[in-house]
């Protein structure tokens, strides 16, 4: 299927307005499952007929289901910063690694600032660093000393994203959730990745709890007594 030609008879028909359209996700990179949508990035100022400025929302379209993500220009510099400060840039991930539909001038415009801005790294502190580092540390604890099968599984989920998280961030690499948190680390080290996770799915949580605990200390290690939040 030509999808580049579906998502623009999708838009003439419910965003006409649109300047810029990028499709993301599964079916930029050729990877689509029979469950897989369509993401749609959509900007303009003349996106919204009624005066909005963003919206995301899910459109049936000749037997596909479109995800949008829409925005006015100054609402997508709004998300996109927001994004930006709590490390998830999914929205411009979504306009630098998309496929064009529509763009010409204005998305390589946006693709030079939103790329320049993602090519700084995160925008993190030390002290943020040292907090995740002592919840880290109340979880190895909390994990080792857990009994009750639920509670031991609840809390080593916790502190594998929160372990992969900072390994992330440590390294001037931006975060995920879900799926995606998976491949952000896979793409920062296959080998530490296998290397960490490989007890917690085989569900040998102590050494699991080692594991994290090496991260920690590559990280900067333990915090607790002492640190103020």
């Amino acid at each position: 299927m030509d999808y580049v030609e579906l998502t623009e008879r999708f838009i003439e028909e419910r965003f006409p307005g649109a300047e810029v359209a990028v499709i993301g996700g599964s079916t930029a990179r050729g990877t689509r499952t029979k469950t897989s949508d369509i993401d749609l990035l959509l900007i303009g100022d003349e996106v919204f007929a009624d005066g909005a400025s963003s919206l995301a929302g899910a459109w049936e379209y000749d037997s596909e289901v479109f995800e949008v993500f829409a925005y006015t220009y100054d609402a997508y510099t709004k998300w996109a910063r927001g994004g930006i400060a709590q490390y998830r840039p999914v929205i411009v991930d979504l306009l630098l690694d998309g496929q064009e539909v529509r763009g010409g001038d204005a998305l390589t415009r946006l693709r030079e600032e939103w790329g320049a801005k993602l090519a700084e790294g995160p925008p993190i502190t030390d002290h943020e660093l040292a907090m995740r580092r002592y919840a880290i540390t109340d979880l190895i604890d909390d994990l080792r000393d857990a009994t009750d099968p639920l509670e031991q599984n609840v809390v080593a989920w916790d502190l594998f994203e929160k372990v992969a998280d900072l390994m992330l961030l440590t390294d001037k690499h931006w975060i995920g959730t879900g799926k995606y948190l998976a491949r952000r680390l896979r793409e920062l080290s296959v080998s530490r990745t296998e290397h960490l996770t490989s007890p917690l799915l085989q569900g040998d949580l102590i050494t699991f709890a080692d594991r994290a605990e090496q991260e920690l200390m590559r990280a900067g290690g333990r915090v607790h007594a002492g640190f103020v939040r």
